[in-house]
């Protein structure tokens, strides 16, 4: 396994007795439809009876001015790291464009989670997927997908390829006032605040990933409105939370990308660009218009593309980009 901070695995060792108590019942409340993006856009059921195929399990969880280590300037060399996961993985390169699936908690059985977040059941990935990205949140930061472990093991069973995605959010006057001084970033002030809190987001689920077995090379950052957990209306305050985020991945060993839309990510962080790969929601549309994003028109923050995602038959599929699927070591992970 990739060297971890220390402070993550102990998180995960101290969450452990405590969430394995989440998300054991409650109503069912269902989702808006949305663009189908991320956590945030569930597709309706639209009356499919499919069961999800995940049991009942809940998941045990888990200085201003500072620009070291920062992502685009110490994160690993894709190419490298590539070269590195190729000979410990061997997760062989394929050709063309590469069917998978997203999960997270729309796909945990009924009625679990959090009150603004209630499960759907909704159906879990075609036979015919190669891979799985797994949601690590259940919405917003700090709060686990409630059946993580599940999903995983049942991913690890069907053979299928790995990867994480969590969704990145704007901190309450809690999180920020417990965390504004616990990082790499100086708290006291109000950008290092902002940074250290989307530092410990991004260590919340490297603890939950631990905690459930679940081996991953890169974790997508989905950055897009939440709702009942807004971002600030500042664009400059909410891409301090996403620096944080991505440099609390960064040093925890993991490669990082975005999910987004460029409009969706214009919204909520302004222009920042970070300048890593991408992978691009075209909503409820079809595989031809997921395709099509993989294009120049749909950059998001100056990556490069490596998925198109588009909801179909109540299910997030996505495909690979042209020349993407030659580098499936630096996406995934083969149980």
């Amino acid at each position: 396994m990739r060297g971890r901070r220390g402070r993550a695995a102990a998180t995960a060792a101290a969450l452990v007795g405590v969430l394995a108590l989440a998300g054991c019942g409650g109503a069912d409340e269902s989702s808006s439809p949305s663009s189908g993006a991320g956590d945030e856009g569930v597709p309706s059921p639209s009356g499919e009876t499919d069961p999800s195929p995940y049991p009942t399990q809940a998941t045990p969880s888990p200085t201003d001015g500072d620009r070291a280590g920062e992502p685009g300037e110490g994160a690993q060399d894709l190419a490298e790291q590539a070269e590195g996961l190729a000979e410990e993985t061997r997760i062989a390169p394929r050709s063309g464009n590469v069917l998978g699936s997203d999960i997270s908690w729309p796909q945990c059985p009924v009625g679990m989670g959090i009150p603004e977040k209630r499960t759907l059941g909704m159906p879990g990935p075609l036979p015919e997927a190669e891979y799985v990205i797994v949601g690590l949140t259940n919405g917003p930061g700090f709060t686990p997908n409630p059946c993580l472990a599940d999903q995983v093991a049942q991913t690890r069973r069907s053979g299928k390829l790995i990867s994480a995605y969590s969704v990145a959010s704007y901190p309450d006057a809690a999180q920020l006032e417990e965390h504004a001084d616990d990082g790499p970033y100086d708290g006291s002030t109000p950008a290092g605040a902002l940074r250290n809190t989307g530092y410990q987001q991004a260590l919340y689920n490297v603890a939950s990933m631990e905690a459930t077995g679940f081996e991953t090379p890169f974790v997508w950052i989905d950055v897009e409105p939440v709702p009942d957990f807004e971002w600030s209306a500042d664009p400059a305050a909410n891409a301090e939370v996403v620096r944080g985020i991505a440099r609390g991945y960064t040093d925890s060993g993991y490669g990082i990308g975005v999910y987004s839309t460029p409009a969706l990510w214009a919204g909520v962080v302004g222009d920042l660009e970070l300048g890593i790969p991408e992978w691009r929601a075209a909503g409820q549309t079809s595989a031809a218009e997921a395709l099509s994003r993989c294009g120049d028109d749909w950059v998001i923050q100056g990556g490069e593309a490596v998925m198109g995602q588009w909801v179909e038959a109540s299910r997030d599929q996505n495909l690979t980009c042209d020349g993407a699927a030659r580098d499936l070591d630096l996406y995934f992970h083969q149980y």
